[in-house]
């Protein structure tokens, strides 16, 4: 059956007539009566009664009731397709960790899907190893994260620097140290991310000291949640500045000895579909403004202001 036949049948119908149908499209009106008389062999059944006044079949009148769907689901789909094709439409799989998924992502998102209604975004939120292996078996199409290892076949590009601090309760025995070192933790409860996290590692090789004392630490395996660990007085604890906007009532932050432990994180996807195209470029855009802006702070403002 010609779509472009049945469009045609349902413009005549909405119209009343040939004449007006064959002006609205631009078709000679031989045409038009072409396209009908095809559709009507087709089917075999006279749609239209021929005389001067425009009149439906009952044949007529059934198809044009249930083809109307088909029609609609067709002019939808040619939108979206043209949607797609100018990046304005599709579906995207977006990986993150955490605490960009939670303090950065969603006002980046929400401003990204008010200018892009039509593009859906699913977020998975795990550490960089699982991100980067996801993206290479093409489970998800781009994450933000720390670097993979080089020779993965995955193309990254660094977007913003994650700077820690050390948080602590105002009556522990580092607060009132003006800058905290690696040593100062010893003999004091250290809470720590899952064994995964590029944090954790460099954080591990970082306490090492030979022949020292083991570290006393107690793992979580949310780096989000490590603010209200350290609040109910757990320990302390080396965390992002961003998710300290505020710190929690009854704590104070604390500079950490050098940057070492700051972690860069950025775009990842495979190397095969740098640079992205369609929907993936539109998102790319945004989080190439907007991730190194959202919730920006330098670790001295956020200091002072917690003093």
């Amino acid at each position: 059956m010609d779509l472009k036949a049945v469009k045609t049948f349902h413009r005549i119908v909405a119209l009343g007539g040939f004449n007006r149908a064959a002006e609205e499209l631009n078709y000679a009106q031989s045409t038009v009566t072409m396209q009908i008389q095809k559709l009507e062999s087709e089917l075999g059944v006279r749609l239209i009664e021929r005389g001067k006044t425009f009149q439906l079949t009952e044949a007529g009148r059934l198809f044009h009731e249930q083809s109307a769907h088909i029609v609609k689901d067709v002019e939808q789909l040619q939108g979206t397709m043209k949607e797609l094709l100018s990046g304005e439409a599709g579906h995207l799989r977006l990986g993150v960790v955490e605490p960009i998924a939670s303090y950065r992502l969603p006002e980046i998102l929400a401003s990204f899907l008010r200018d892009y209604p039509n593009i859906r975004v699913s977020v998975t939120i795990a550490s960089s190893p699982q991100l980067n292996e996801q993206v290479l078996r093409g489970d998800l199409d781009m994450a933000i994260c720390s670097p993979p290892q080089l020779g993965a076949g995955l193309y990254y590009e660094p977007l913003l620097t994650e700077h820690f601090v050390v948080l602590m309760l105002e009556d522990h025995p580092l607060a009132s140290r003006e800058l905290v070192t690696p040593a100062d933790f010893r003999g004091h409860r250290l809470l720590i991310t899952q064994a995964d996290c590029p944090y954790r590692r460099k954080l591990e090789m970082i306490m090492q000291e030979p022949g020292g004392p083991p570290m006393d630490a107690m793992e979580i395996g949310s780096m989000a949640a490590l603010k209200f660990y350290v609040q109910s007085g757990l320990g302390a604890a080396l965390v992002p500045l961003t998710v300290l906007q505020p710190a929690p009532a009854g704590t104070v932050i604390r500079p950490f000895k050098g940057n070492a432990v700051n972690i860069t994180c950025g775009y990842v996807c495979r190397s095969a579909e740098y640079p992205p195209r369609l929907a993936a470029s539109r998102l790319y855009e945004a989080l190439q403004r907007g991730l190194p802006q959202a919730g920006a702070e330098e670790p001295s403002e956020a200091i002072r202001r917690n003093a």
